[in-house]
């Protein structure tokens, strides 16, 4: 229908004439032969993209071949440390992994005849390489760093690959893994001459991965070279973290800047930040002997986690019977109170057999913990290590375990729990390291943390540390083995202080000795556990032989409702945890 002008009725001038042209441009095309048609265009370009196709190709190539004549791929050789691309062969599933900015980089271009045409003449790859993958079967995400190229330094897309592979592991709610061989991206002073001016620092992917570790999205870290300002932030960020003995450093600036900022010279990468130093200071989780027993600690831990904190944790057949006895678990606690044991021991006997895997073993002695798994189910072990410093909780110690819960929260594991605990560390050494301040983070982690914790108690419980242990979850879930032995205070010193007024009138009658020995073996009367059971004071003791059942009946409950319930308020928003 037109208006009395000729134009269709409801338009415009402006959108009549548009038609108008379109309708003649149509026209005049559909008269046209089709050689006449594809003249418009350039015939030398292939119909199907094979130029696009073969210069990708060609770039991706170059990206995925060593160079044995470049100097930085000779060094890597010579250090004894493996290429990028081998790095990823041996962590992941074979033939899985699919790259992310398979062609990022810089490239020198040159124009050849043609309509806008040119090809590469020279190519340097992004030497951060990610992108997607399988380890066990399972997706994940992986970076890894190619130290040959620049040193580990930032270059072409590097950050913004960073920042990519951080947002979709949100996106996605899968792991990432980070091999990290140099600064991750980090900035050089020579960027300053290349781009003409300087730039205020930036760190744009922290903001996720401080998210990633909230959500419980695994993030596990291998330091295989040096690890060097950002890449050192970026491993030490991650819920696990394990350096190579052989060829992995970690430092916030290198022997150079150090030397020309604090005059420490002659440092080399390991007096610097070598496995000695951070793997027992709490930076570095755990030490491997070598790149390929980092990437089976990897493999390890990730087999307990989910693949976000919206997740339970994964479960496995077990064919080790829930209710196998060990009569060696009733006399592993000596009956003489001072005398020590092997609490580690006891974790390997009542867990699923060759499941334990110890975390932090070289740093904070006073605890141990780790993960392993009961009847199949994942479940987070603490236990306390009388073996050193008498089991009293020292700040370093107080630190890994208040790690460790977070960790566990985050990701859904229920806890068991070793108890044997005679207080925090006491004397100079511990008020010097601030012993109860860490000791009270240690009580925020425990109060502030929702997951599930069951306490096994073996031994002793006294003072602030073994209050905080065991009444930290309404109503407790614990039994207690009949070498118990608990209190506010130790019997030794104890007596001292609550029978002061007494001793001194004894000392000065000449029979201290005696007197301290009737007030002592009273007190040990009092203290028998059955005493604390027939007041209800403690729930159950129970023949240690049985304390694997126990614990498999336990873990099982844990994941079926609760789990399930844990999991709704996680996806609700109901429930959040932290680790930062």
């Amino acid at each position: 229908m037109k208006d009395p002008t000729g134009k269709p009725a409801g338009l415009s001038n402006k959108a009549a004439g548009r038609l108008t042209q379109i309708s003649a441009h149509v026209s005049k095309t559909s008269t046209q032969s089709p050689t006449l048609q594809n003249d418009k265009s350039d015939h030398s370009l292939p119909a199907d993209h094979s130029d696009i196709l073969t210069t990708l190709s060609t770039l991706r190539q170059i990206a995925s071949t060593p160079d044995p004549t470049r100097r930085g791929y000779v060094r890597q050789k010579q250090a004894g440390k493996l290429w990028v691309r081998e790095r990823i062969d041996q962590l992941l599933d074979p033939g899985t992994f699919r790259e992310v900015g398979s062609v990022s980089g810089t490239v020198k271009w040159e124009p050849i005849e043609g309509y806008a045409r040119e090809r590469p003449i020279s190519f340097i790859p992004s030497n951060n390489i990610q992108g997607t993958g399988k380890l066990q079967g399972r997706d994940v995400l992986l970076t890894a760093d190619d130290f040959s190229i620049r040193g580990g330094h930032a270059d072409g897309a590097t950050i913004e690959k960073t920042v990519y592979i951080e947002k979709m592991a949100i996106a996605l709610k899968l792991p990432v893994i980070k091999l990290v061989d140099g600064s991750s991206g980090g900035g050089s002073v020579t960027t300053i001459k290349r781009v003409g001016w300087s730039y205020l620092p930036q760190i744009p992917h922290l903001r996720q991965v401080v998210q990633q570790l909230n959500m419980g999205i695994p993030n596990l870290g291998a330091v295989v070279g040096p690890a060097i300002g950002l890449g050192a932030a970026r491993v030490v960020a991650c819920h696990f973290s394990v350096m190579a003995a052989d060829i992995g450093s970690l430092f916030n600036a290198g022997p150079k800047v150090v030397e020309g900022a604090t005059f420490e010279e002659g440092l080399d990468f390991q007096d610097l930040g070598g496995p000695l130093m951070h793997c027992t200071n709490g930076t570095i989780d755990n030490l491997a002997a070598n790149e390929v027993e980092c990437f089976q600690q990897i493999r390890t831990v990730l087999g307990y986690l989910p693949n976000s904190g919206l997740e339970a944790p994964p479960v496995i057949p077990c064919n080790d019977p829930e209710n196998r006895e060990d009569l060696s678990l009733r006399s592993i606690i000596p009956r003489r109170q001072a005398r020590m044991y092997n609490s580690r021991a006891i974790i390997d006997i009542v867990v699923d057999q060759n499941s334990w895997f110890e975390i932090g073993a070289l740093w904070g002695k006073t605890a141990i913990n780790g993960l392993a798994r009961l009847a199949g189910h994942p479940v987070g072990i603490i236990s306390l290590n009388c073996e050193v410093n008498g089991g009293a909780l020292d700040a370093q110690g107080s630190q890994k375990l208040t790690r460790f819960l977070k960790l566990c929260d985050v990701m859904n594991i229920p806890v068991v729990q070793f108890v044997d605990v005679p207080g925090y560390a006491i004397g100079t050494i511990a008020e010097r390291t601030a012993t109860m301040r860490w000791g009270v983070e240690l009580a925020k982690a425990y109060y502030s943390t929702t997951m599930p914790i069951f306490s096994v108690i073996t031994r002793r419980v006294f003072g602030v540390a073994g209050g905080i242990m065991i009444g930290a979850r309404d109503p407790p879930m614990q039994v207690a083995w009949p070498s118990g032995h608990w209190g506010s205070l130790p019997l030794d010193g104890g007596i001292e202080v609550g029978h002061r007024h007494e001793l001194m009138e004894a000392e000065k009658a000449g029979n201290k000795a005696e007197v301290y020995q009737a007030l002592e073996e009273e007190y040990k009367r009092l203290m028998n556990p059955v005493r604390t059971a027939n007041a209800f004071g403690v729930e159950e003791i129970i023949d240690p032989k049985d304390t694997r059942a126990i614990c498999c009946a336990w873990i099982r409950h844990m994941y079926g409702i609760n789990m399930k319930e844990r999991l709704a308020n996680r996806m609700s928003g109901k429930l959040q945890t932290s680790f930062t």
